[in-house]
């Protein structure tokens, strides 16, 4: 029989026998944090080159900026970049799990432009914003949780460990530069 200090200390792979077991739960953790990774950092990937480069149907930088022009912006091909690096680069580190807090932010802050672009469309498609919404909360959660351990970050001595603390300043680094990006349009 083990002694109830030693139960709480066990990891939660350990089976009921008290016999270690392999660390399924862990991996099915990382898994799925990657997969998530994947989806979401690829999609965003493609959308910014849709707009950098006019791949994938997109309006490149000049298409890209005349749809600006329309939101307000100012500098819309500036914008039209600025938002395509941030797309294209943000979804390339949450598919590596690079740097996550900070892509995840990315992400997450050009999604919230979109979403207050979108606002008056409603919540449900074609015009509504549940698909930038559920990309957003996505991203936001990546940068809360961390990229898992099947990330680029796992080799990098000073992001081996995921903290809560660079998740939630991230986030809010994501939602203050979206708001400033948003208070310069007319």
């Amino acid at each position: 029989m083990t002694s109830p200090t030693s139960t709480t200390s066990r990891p939660a792979s350990a089976s009921a026998s008290g016999q270690d077991t392999p660390a399924a739960p862990a991996r099915a953790y990382d898994a799925g944090l990657l997969v998530l990774r994947l989806v979401l950092g690829l999609t965003m990937a493609a959308h910014g080159a849709q707009k950098l480069f006019g791949w994938f149907g997109g309006g490149g930088i000049e298409g890209t900026g005349v749809y600006f022009t329309s939101l307000g912006h100012p500098s819309p091909e500036a914008f039209a970049v600025v938002a395509g690096l941030t797309e294209t680069l943000g979804g390339l580190g949450l598919a590596l799990g690079l740097l996550t807090p900070l892509a995840a932010a990315a992400v997450a802050g050009t999604l919230l432009n979109a979403i207050v672009v979108k606002w008056g469309g409603g919540f449900f498609a074609p015009e509504g914003v549940e698909y930038e919404l559920l990309l957003t909360l996505a991203a936001a959660a990546l940068a809360l949780t961390g990229p898992g351990r099947i990330a680029v970050d796992r080799l990098l001595p000073r992001l081996r460990s995921h903290r809560l603390a660079y998740g939630v300043a991230a986030v809010v680094l994501g939602a203050v530069v979206a708001g400033v990006t948003l208070l310069l349009r007319h």
